[in-house]
């Protein structure tokens, strides 16, 4: 199956908009690289505002900024959600990263940041011709919240495809980055 990329107008085009409307074989593109990426942040606490209005928050728990490529599916969406919950990055009574958001009853905030897929291995202006459409990043994003949700987490979430102001108090520094296709 070929994969396509298309042309960005400006660097804050919409993901899948072209130029010319016509697609261009990526070559050396394959199935293997696709994948839905995911910054997860352990934070004291975190929230994103849009047009000076409080859209999410989150105290003690984590910040999840979420990629989704396009070509991604529902099996990516499953991977991530697994590893956020999952992650073992809050210390136990020894001090040792050995307790997950769910064990201490952690919160979380998802933000939907098509700027995860920006490529800048040629020059220095980002492509994002790898990021999904709207419509599909929006759907695969929201599968992702739900499983968190269904982890029994309370999820709160930015709003997609707005102009967000995110405020992050990140705890440690901890930062980890997560691939669905496990690329890193």
């Amino acid at each position: 199956m070929p994969f396509f990329k298309e042309r960005s107008r400006h660097i804050g085009g919409v993901p899948g908009e072209s130029v010319s409307g016509k697609r261009e074989r990526v070559k050396g593109t394959s199935e293997k690289e696709k994948s839905m990426r995911a910054v997860v942040q352990r934070v004291k606490r975190s929230s994103v505002t849009v047009n000076g209005v409080l859209a999410g928050k989150s105290g003690h728990g984590l910040m999840v900024l979420i990629g989704v490529e396009a070509g991604d599916t529902e099996k990516d969406a499953v991977y991530i959600a697994d590893k956020v919950t999952g992650l073992r990055i809050f210390e136990d009574d020894a001090g040792k990263m050995n307790r997950s958001v769910t064990d201490i009853g952690g919160g979380i905030l998802a933000v939907s940041q098509f700027t995860l897929l920006g490529d800048v291995r040629k020059g220095k202006r980002p492509s994002f011709t790898k990021a999904a459409p709207p419509e599909e990043a929006n759907a695969l994003y929201k599968t992702v919240i739900g499983k968190m949700k269904d982890a029994g987490l309370s999820v709160e979430e930015g709003v997609f495809q707005a102009d967000m102001l995110v405020e992050i108090h990140n705890d440690g520094p901890v930062t980890i980055l997560l691939d669905s296709r496990k690329n890193f």
